[in-house]
């Protein structure tokens, strides 16, 4: 059993079936599905079936397992994290957040991927985490950048997104430089949240 993250101000918790109100209200919505490959608007229905999915994403048992935890505020869910195990052997994992726009600018979405990132590093023992994003998507981008992780690549062309060549950028952060990191603090719950938000990769 996942034992939830507490920060300031969120639970970070496995997803559950009485979530489907809190993220269907996100799923639906353009401005929140813009970005995403392959994703339109979705019906309350294909949420369901989104939400059922997630709730069997709960731990990182092997290799290619995903988990994803819904970031809750005062009894909502803002959105959503994820750490999506990509390599045993070399201690990899790769990040990802989608989150509801009537909720930004108050720095929620940085404060949950960042107790995510730490989580991956400090209590499962990643090595290197990495997160990308279309070239377009500034807001992700900044969100990556302000938790300390570095632009190591832009994918020219690389993907073919809404019918069209598009361009990806690749973000990363190695363990020692989580640990590194100006005022960090081994532990859980321990980041001090940053000022902005972001809708999602």
């Amino acid at each position: 059993m996942f034992t939830p993250i507490r920060t300031r101000r969120l639970t970070l918790r496995p997803v559950t079936m009485d979530d489907l109100d809190d993220v269907y209200a996100y799923q639906r919505r353009p401005d929140v599905c813009r970005w995403m490959l392959g994703n339109e608007p979705r019906s309350r229905e294909q949420s369901r079936e989104s939400v059922a999915a997630m709730t069997n994403e709960d731990a990182l048992r092997a290799e290619g397992d995903v988990l994803t935890l819904a970031a809750e505020a005062n009894g909502r869910v803002t959105g959503t994290v994820e750490l999506v195990w990509r390599s045993q052997a070399d201690r990899t994992a790769e990040i990802g957040y989608v989150f509801n726009p009537e909720f930004s600018g108050r720095g929620l979405a940085t404060e949950a991927v960042a107790a995510l990132l730490g989580w991956g590093f400090e209590e499962f023992g990643l090595h290197r985490v990495y997160g990308r994003c279309h070239a377009g998507n500034e807001a992700s981008a900044r969100l990556m950048t302000r938790l300390g992780m570095r632009c190591e690549a832009r994918h020219v062309e690389s993907y073919l997104f809404r019918g069209e060549w598009a361009d990806q950028l690749v973000f990363a952060m190695l363990a020692r430089e989580w640990l590194s990191r100006p005022g960090q603090t081994r532990g859980r719950g321990t980041v001090a949240p940053a000022r902005k938000s972001v809708r999602g990769v």
